[in-house]
């Protein structure tokens, strides 16, 4: 019998955080609702490049399911991200972590770089990725996922909802593609992205990568649910358990509440100082995606993090053979360019920002400058054509006294942009 979560549980907070007794409450309800007695169950959580209350939710997935289930295990959505050590593992659940074990409890690392972690589910005909994707992209696209989805009875995600620079919102089946997905559907979706522009997909719910997503996940006959929480560091603005799709867009809607930040104008210069858990530049470009939106035009981004001595830890050396640049500039060049992995190229774009490519005359015009305040040298940010700042020669005091100047702590997962936000109210339900 295929059986399916229909509902949702949950309540989300324009202004506040829910105690801990509500948290509780809505987990538990939730929790309590799922068909899984006596079946398998995988729990799709994030790295530790997110934030949330994962050592919470960890105890109470065990204390609501652990007794009714005949097997609880864990699988981490690292999508192309190294995988995590089990020092790294026990920090994120907040259980010892030996062996890749949490007690009874394994905790799988998503491999995207072996082939035998992959189970072919359908393809997605070239007609219908042009519906789509509304015209820009035309072929067909196999979709695998870790083969541990077709292993368990149920499929839980459980993690939080942030704006995000290549699907709109995070979260949801998000967690599958590119969570634990194989490297060509990674590489579509994030090229697609990258063709969209991270400027206009950001912060928008609807998008023709979300849409690719959802249709993706539909090859999937293990039933799912979700589990998501709306966080900022401050605490848990909201969460919403149920159907997949449902819950997912309960939590976007609150996240566009909770993690826009709208501004009357433009900024000159963005100081976005990234928190440790970004590792590489990989990651804590993410000080980019969520500002460049308020940048003004011949403005500059410096995205300060001392601790962050690499480009990528994966893909490094693909990044230092193609450099950062925007989109157009791999679009006019495209035989040049073609046969690098799209996801790649996206990172390269939305690092870059908006800007032009004169294919005559081979000039790149980006909107905006990118400089790294890091532990990455002078030749190497030259060699990957961004800009290079002395971290010790950055004073966020200094900054704060401009007022044409943002300084954005802990940046990463707040999106800023110009306007107001749009009167949209938040369902309070359930719990």
């Amino acid at each position: 019998m295929h059986l399916r979560v229909t509902d949702v549980v949950g309540r989300g907070l324009m202004e506040g955080y829910l105690s801990a007794e509500e948290l509780g409450r809505i987990a538990q309800e939730g929790l309590a609702r799922l068909p899984v007695d006596g079946k398998r169950l995988l729990v799709l959580i994030p790295d530790g490049t997110r934030t949330m209350p994962m050592p919470f939710l960890f105890a109470t997935i065990e204390q609501e399911l652990g007794s009714r289930v005949a097997t609880l295990d864990y699988l981490v959505a690292l999508g192309t991200h190294t995988p995590m050590s089990d020092a790294q593992l026990t920090a994120l659940v907040g259980q010892a972590v030996v062996d890749g074990r949490a007690g009874q409890r394994r905790i799988f690392n998503h491999r995207w770089d072996d082939p035998s972690t992959f189970v072919h589910l359908g393809t997605i005909p070239a007609d219908e990725i042009e519906a789509l994707t509304r015209g820009r992209m035309r072929r067909d696209v196999p979709v695998a996922l870790n083969r541990l989805v077709t292993e368990y009875d149920h499929i839980l995600i459980c993690g939080p909802v942030f704006p995000h620079e290549v699907a709109g919102f995070s979260g949801g089946a998000k967690y599958f593609f590119p969570g634990i997905a194989a490297a060509e559907i990674i590489h579509f979706t994030h090229w697609l992205g990258a063709l969209i522009t991270s400027y206009e997909t950001i912060g928008t719910a609807e998008t023709p990568v979300r849409a690719v997503i959802d249709r993706a996940a539909s090859l999937l006959d293990t039933p799912t649910s979700l589990l998501a929480v709306v966080v900022t560091h401050e605490g848990v603005a909201g969460m919403f358990h149920g159907d997949t799709k449902a819950a997912w867009r309960h939590a976007a809607a609150l996240s566009a509440r909770r993690h826009i930040v709208w501004v009357d104008q433009p900024y000159e210069r963005v100081l976005a100082v990234m928190p440790s858990m970004y590792l590489d530049l990989w990651t804590a470009a993410k000080g980019m995606y969520k500002t460049e939106p308020v940048v003004a035009d011949g403005g500059e981004v410096v995205i300060y993090a001392p601790h962050v001595r690499e480009v990528s830890y994966v893909h490094g050396r693909l990044i230092d053979e193609i450099g950062y640049h925007c989109r157009d500039y791999f679009v006019g060049q495209w035989g040049r360019f073609r046969d690098y992995p799209g996801g790649i190229l996206a990172h390269s774009t939305h690092v870059k920002g908006l800007g032009t490519f004169d294919v005559a005359s081979g000039v790149e015009a980006p909107r905006i400058r990118v400089t790294l305040a890091t532990g990455i040298p002078r030749d190497r940010c030259d060699r990957i054509n961004l800009g290079y700042a002395d971290p010790a020669t950055v004073d966020s005091a200094t900054w704060q006294a401009h007022d044409c100047w943002l300084v954005v702590p802990r940046a990463g997962e707040l999106l800023y942009r110009i306007g107001r936000p749009p009167d949209q109210a938040i369902e309070h339900f359930g719990a």
